[in-house]
């Protein structure tokens, strides 16, 4: 028997996520507790909730520079301080997890927030996770697909028989607990080339983008190409989230200035390379995809990739290179109370324009 599906985004939704980044702040070169970045995780999340905003994620990882390897347990934490935000992965990295254990994770911080949990899968951008949780590096493909396949089938049914090749078969398995409405929302994600949308429009999976920088027209070949084969397939109605950097500032050259330390910073203690001064100056122009300007310019920006993508959902990523949790307090209440309202005010109109053939 098969489960009810379930439900997606009704209006355009504003979130914020984090990747549980752990470094040194890159101005004071102070560094806090692990304890207490994970905390400022949690109250992150209480504050978007204080201030409207609709989605917290937290996403995965296992090295170094950073505290959200138990990304799941966290948002447990969130799920006990909110009660209205909607609680997601950011991503959680099925590559390296067994997907019967992540869904018994989900299901029950679904249970544990009242029906507010999503999972977004992702292959992994950082590889270190694959030999610490035992897994093959070659197998970075292949494992993803069928686990993916495996995930999803564990949401679509309510009895699973299912094998594969990277772990043991399933025969009549049912899964506890269960959540709140059947099923929960599982969406695909997905960076880089083309490739990866398509098979999240095949599968009939919604996507979250990935972007960091660069033009947004390079992104819409992913956003076109999900959508052509999520109708080919017969995969109506598909919902599409994007991911960006953001900082917000009183004049554009103030946004960049303030926030490129903590980019290339970031980028620097994660991969060992840092961020192109030359590119960030490019990210205050409405046609790139890093969100950085003024509020005048950041609502102008959204709706000219919504404008572009249309797209249901936007994540909001701000808490990188150490940034002081009094900072992006800040910042999620500029988004909160003076970005987030605009900016759905202007999308709600269009749709209403649209609608009615105008």
């Amino acid at each position: 028997m098969t489960k009810k599906k379930p439900e997606y985004v009704k209006d355009f939704e504003i979130g914020i996520y984090t990747l549980g980044d752990y470094t040194s702040n890159a101005i004071t070169n102070e560094i806090v507790s692990e304890q207490q970045r994970i905390e400022e995780i949690i109250q992150a999340a209480v504050i978007t909730e204080e201030y409207g905003l609709d989605v917290f994620g937290v996403g995965e990882s296992h090295q170094e520079h950073f505290v959200s390897q138990a990304h799941a347990l966290i948002l447990s934490a969130i799920a006990r301080e909110t009660s209205r935000i909607k609680l997601i992965s950011s991503a959680t990295v099925l590559s390296t997890s067994d997907p019967v254990r992540v869904y018994e994770d989900f299901t029950t911080l679904d249970l544990l927030s009242n029906g507010r949990a999503e999972i977004v899968a992702g292959r992994a951008s950082r590889i270190g996770g694959f030999e610490l949780l035992g897994y093959n590096l070659n197998d970075y493909e292949a494992l993803f697909e069928e686990k993916m396949d495996l995930l999803k089938k564990l949401n679509e049914e309510k009895t699973i028989t299912w094998s594969g090749k990277y772990r043991e078969p399933l025969n009549g398995a049912v899964l506890y607990p269960k959540p709140l409405n059947e099923s929960i929302p599982i969406w695909r994600a997905v960076g880089g080339p083309a490739e990866s949308a398509i098979k999240a429009g095949i599968a009939g999976v919604p996507m979250i983008l990935a972007t960091l920088g660069g033009p947004a027209s390079h992104f819409k070949e992913s956003v076109d190409a999900f959508r052509a084969y999520a109708e080919h397939y017969g995969h109506d109605d598909l919902p599409v989230g994007i991911t960006a950097l953001f900082h917000v500032a009183d004049t554009p050259n103030e946004a960049l200035r303030e926030f490129y330390p903590y980019v290339d910073h970031v980028f620097r203690s994660a991969n060992g390379n840092g961020f192109s001064k030359q590119l960030m100056a490019q990210q205050v122009d409405k046609r790139s995809v890093m969100m950085v300007g003024t509020v005048e310019s950041l609502i102008e920006k959204i709706l000219y990739h919504y404008d572009m993508f249309k797209h249901q959902r936007l994540l909001l990523q701000l808490d990188v290179g150490g940034m002081s949790f009094e900072e992006v307090e800040n910042q999620i209440k500029i988004i909160g109370t003076q970005i987030a309202p605009a900016v759905k005010k202007a999308i709600k109109e269009r749709q209403d324009n649209e609608n009615t053939g105008n």
